[in-house]
């Protein structure tokens, strides 16, 4: 009996051991996870003021627990699901109109097509920027698990892109971040605009580094005659299981054109650093500013809904498109509550919202779509 019981011990410890050789290979060999940044790369973010102790640092204080215990409560909470979390019905999306989305190429004339989430295209300055562009089914390591998209009648993919001046990412979190979309997009993109250590995981990707630009906040770079400013966000950064926390910086970008002005807010709590960016490069004709995939815990890295109200105000936004939401469930409200909540709160503050559908394009020389397409689904 204590044979068989021995026998059995050191087939379970060995199990276990395949186990975590097998992961420990899959982190470190699997191309999904990126790079870690080496040599001048690295060098140039030690240089970074807000690069401390190893890690990048939010302007503020931030808090986020990120336990193995709260980690785990959060799961199963995700795991029971949350009624309403998704639409019961498939999301109608609206055929992207290259032809209007182009216009006349005007430096007077913006244009924008929201995919979902935080992928939008942007022409300002006779320029086509794709910000943080997730074409995946999954915002995942792997393909088989993991925040699944919503049911969309048409899923826009990289082949219906048209041709785009350049990539504008805000940080390297996998909902943003997607390496089978970059896989597609490095040959057809010119240039790639990052915050620091970003580059890392495109250069390994197969993109080269004379294409990448990476910034730090408050620095700039030119495409032509568009401005991109990186500006800062209050987020976090990381792709690994357990380790590179906050390896990368994250940020949000001005967009500064000759005629017109459009901030991109990617991923943020609610900061003092929007005045302060209001301030510097408004007002904006345009903000894009997450709405959605918060929960209390996390206050200090992803906004309520009325705080993105705030936001608009701040940055000196004229017109608001929310987005970070409508389209994968990575948080425990209902799929509809960021833009009810957020709605309720302009009207309240009596600033303009832009709602245009999913693939819709947004030109600010019209009218702005206010439909609230949202309700029409049970």
């Amino acid at each position: 009996m204590k044979r068989l019981f021995k026998m059995t011990a050191l087939f379970m410890l060995a199990i276990l051991i395949m186990l975590i050789l097998v992961v420990t290979l899959y982190v470190n060999f699997a191309p999904q996870f990126g790079a870690v940044a080496t040599g001048e790369r690295l060098k140039r973010m030690q240089h970074s003021p807000n690069y401390k102790e190893g890690a990048f640092q939010n302007l503020v204080e931030t808090t986020l627990d990120l336990s193995l215990k709260t980690n785990l409560k959060t799961g199963w909470k995700m795991i029971q699901g949350t009624v309403d979390a998704e639409p019961k019905d498939t999301i109608q999306t609206v055929p992207f109109d290259a032809r209007l989305f182009q216009g006349t190429g005007s430096p007077d004339e913006v244009a924008v097509s929201w995919f979902g989430h935080s992928s939008l295209l942007i022409r300002i300055q006779g320029k086509t920027l794709l910000t943080d562009p997730v074409f995946s089914e999954r915002a995942s390591i792997v393909s088989f698990a993991g925040p699944k998209r919503f049911l969309y009648n048409h899923y826009f993919d990289v082949d219906e892109l048209p041709p785009v001046d350049a990539v504008v990412m805000s940080h390297d979190h996998y909902d943003h971040l997607d390496y089978q979309t970059f896989v597609r997009l490095k040959d057809k993109v010119a240039r790639f605009f990052v915050p620091l250590g970003v580059g890392a995981h495109l250069e390994k990707w197969g993109i080269a580094p004379d294409r990448i630009t990476e910034l730090d906040w408050w620095e700039s770079a030119q495409l032509d005659d568009l401005t991109l400013v990186c500006t800062p966000a209050r987020h976090f950064s990381g792709r690994g299981l357990f380790t590179n926390r906050n390896g990368t910086l994250w940020a949000s970008w001005a967009l500064l054109g000759t005629k017109k002005r459009v901030y991109y807010g990617g991923d943020s709590g609610y900061q003092p650093a929007f005045k302060a960016i209001g301030e510097k490069y408004g007002p904006f004709d345009l903000a894009m500013l997450e709405c959605g995939a918060y929960n209390e815990g996390w206050a200090s890295i992803h906004m309520m809904p009325e705080e993105t109200a705030q936001a608009q105000i701040d940055v000196k936004a004229n017109v608001l498109m929310p987005i970070h939401w409508g389209k994968f469930n990575l948080a425990l409200h209902t799929w509809r509550d960021p833009i009810q909540r957020l709605m309720k709160k302009s009207a309240e503050l009596g600033t303009q919202v832009a709602t245009p559908r999913i693939g819709e394009v947004l030109v600010l020389e019209r009218p702005v779509s206010t439909t609230r397409w949202w309700e029409s689904y049970p």
